[in-house]
């Protein structure tokens, strides 16, 4: 797997060939302006919640090694998208917070970005957790 991409569940795993890399320059995204982010208090506690369910990911890989019975894995598979879920509505209500609360009280093209940005957001959200 090594320099490939592969969709698994739904999420995109990146070889190993690219693991410490900086994953926006990898995908090609481009980079807002640096700056504070709206999940700057909570990053400690999203990065923990992160690393236990990159666990839980690799625990269903292993169980798919092994040839555990399928709804035991998809059970697994149920609780990881959840967790995901969950982390996301996080920086969603972090992002709301802070991010789109200071572009409102600045007003103009910024606000307006801002709110169109969360906006797609919330139904990429609602599209996924279908």
């Amino acid at each position: 797997m090594t320099g490939s991409t592969e969709s698994m569940v739904g999420l995109d795993v990146v070889g190993p060939d690219v693991v410490g890399a900086d994953v926006a320059e990898v995908l090609d995204v481009p980079q807002p302006p640096a700056g504070p982010r709206g999940y700057d208090d909570d990053k400690a506690a999203h990065l923990a919640r992160l690393k236990r369910i990159e666990g839980q990911v690799r625990g269903i890989a292993k169980m798919i090694d092994e040839d555990r019975y399928c709804i035991d894995v998809l059970t697994q598979v149920s609780a990881a998208t959840s967790a995901l879920q969950s982390v996301a509505l996080g920086l969603l209500d972090d992002h709301m917070a802070h991010c789109v609360v200071a572009a409102a009280r600045e007003g103009g093209e910024e606000q307006e970005t801002k709110l169109q940005e969360v906006s797609d957001a919330i139904a990429r959200l609602v599209r996924s957790g279908r």
